[in-house]
């Protein structure tokens, strides 16, 4: 019988912290699942130059902080930041916007680097450039590879030239190889934009070498601050791991340019807002580890225009490689959701599709994981995970701000998952149940300092869940 457990991963020593510690990220160590890092918006509780990530070892009961991550400051700790284990070793790579080099007109990422996760040495720096913004990781074995594991970091680089600024950095070389370590970057897009591509690259892996990456094609800008955005889904793909001489070229149009778009002509104010959560950055792919031709992507946009007030999800299936796209999950089997965020999807090895979402529902932020076999043919098994009104806390851009994404990913038949919440302590926010480290009171609903005695306000807090087979 499936089992499923949510912790906050707010250490005990951290009782006291109200910082806004959004936009979580995780990586599983598939040699090790009881092994986890997640990363959140955490400053050095010191104070230090180094920022925290959280390390568990009992399989997410319980979570420490490392501080090792160059380019901390106060307040957010490190800025955007994505992290994954390599397949064998259990090497941790990471990708960040290091917060202290980055400005608003120019960001500096790193691909960084560490043997031990556990270690409190800080992460060695492979890459260091500037112009990328949300750099994301994904790492996976392939059976073309060379047995080591290869580095994916998807990232939107504004340092490219004419507009096209979807790019990939891929590495198969040695966990051990000096700096870059092998990386090389690679614009995915081939087309004509508006000047950019949307923020999120995401990418998904199959172990037989085929690798699918998926980003937004900004085709117009109009309206005030040419915040109007018309974009296209656009889906690349690599049937060689990714590293040859000219990669993400496997998948081509009718018209024989790479990448084939899911989805055409929609539309999305970036950086509106929903109840003080961003919108416009909303993306996410995954592929069937028992199927490579089998491949989804999620998206949001706003189906009323300009004059619209919603951002819809929307969900769509390949069987053939990325070649066709049709609609998953639409009315009436499933309900619309209208007032969707942060869409992370993964496929375990028994085929089960998943899809986690956070939605503003009745004044509330509701995380909800999805499961389907049958791909949304049926009514899925839905679980609500956490639902609560966020704390008008002081945060980043001193709004509540649950951050441009979570992470859902699979091991085996497992899922684990990492998402951000208000973290009042009461049960009825919690229908499946949740532990605390730091200190709480689910009677009184009261969060407490690490005496036990002062009071604390409450925040946002990343939460973790696993969903054993």
């Amino acid at each position: 019988m499936p089992t499923l457990k949510i912790v906050n991963i707010t250490p005990r020593s951290l009782s006291g912290d109200t910082s806004q510690k959004g936009e979580p990220n995780l990586a599983v160590n598939p040699e090790n699942p009881d092994e986890l890092v997640a990363t959140a918006f955490t400053p050095d509780p010191m104070g230090g130059p180094l920022a925290p990530i959280y390390v568990s070892t009992d399989g997410g009961d319980t979570w420490v902080l490392r501080s090792v991550v160059p380019g901390g400051v106060p307040g957010t700790g490190t800025a955007d930041i994505s992290v994954g284990f390599t397949p064998t070793g259990g090497t941790l790579y990471a990708g960040i916007l290091n917060a202290r080099l980055s400005t608003a007109t120019r960001l500096r990422m790193q691909i960084l680097r560490t043997p031990d996760a556990r270690s409190t040495t800080p992460m060695q720096i492979l890459v260091d450039r500037g112009g990328p913004d949300q750099p994301w990781v994904v790492t996976d074995a392939v059976a073309n590879g060379n047995g080591r594991g290869r580095v994916y970091v998807g990232s939107n680089d504004f340092g490219l030239s004419g507009g096209r600024t979807a790019s990939v950095d891929a590495s198969d070389a040695s966990p051990t190889a000096p700096a870059p370590s092998g990386f090389v970057a690679t614009p995915i897009e081939r087309r004509s934009t508006t000047g950019q591509d949307g923020p999120p690259v995401r990418i998904a892996v199959h172990p037989d070498g085929t690798v699918y990456a998926v980003f937004t094609s900004w085709q117009n800008r109009t309206g005030p601050d040419l915040r109007n955005i018309t974009f296209d889904v656009v889906v690349t793909r690599d049937d060689s791991g990714g590293v040859g001489p000219d990669p993400f070229r496997s998948l081509t149009d009718s018209n024989g340019i790479a990448g084939q778009k899911a989805a055409a002509q929609r539309f999305v104010v970036f950086d509106d807002e929903i109840d003080g959560q961003r919108l416009g950055g909303d993306l996410t792919i995954a592929v069937d580890p028992r199927d490579s031709a089998s491949v989804w992507v999620a998206w949001c946009d706003r189906v009323g225009g300009p004059a619209g007030v919603d951002n819809t999800l929307h969900l769509q299936h390949s069987a053939d490689r990325g070649r066709t796209w049709s609609a998953a999950r639409t009315p009436p089997v499933n309900s619309a959701l209208s007032t969707a965020v942060n869409p992370a999807l993964a496929v375990n090895s028994d085929g089960l599709v998943g899809l986690l979402y956070q939605e503003f529902v009745e004044d509330q932020w509701r995380t909800v994981l999805e499961l389907t076999a049958d791909g949304w043919q049926t009514a899925p098994a839905r679980q609500v995970l956490h639902q609560a009104a966020l704390s008008p806390s002081a945060g980043l851009n001193g709004k509540p701000f649950l951050g441009d994404y979570i992470r859902m990913i699979t091991v085996g038949r497992d899922f684990y998952g990492v998402f951000a919440g208000d973290n009042l302590p009461d049960n009825a926010n919690f229908p499946a149940g949740v532990t605390y480290q730091r200190r709480a009171n689910f009677v009184t609903r009261q969060l407490f300092d690490v005496d036990g005695v002062h009071r604390v306000p409450t925040s946002l807090d990343p939460f973790f869940f696993h969903r054993a087979a």
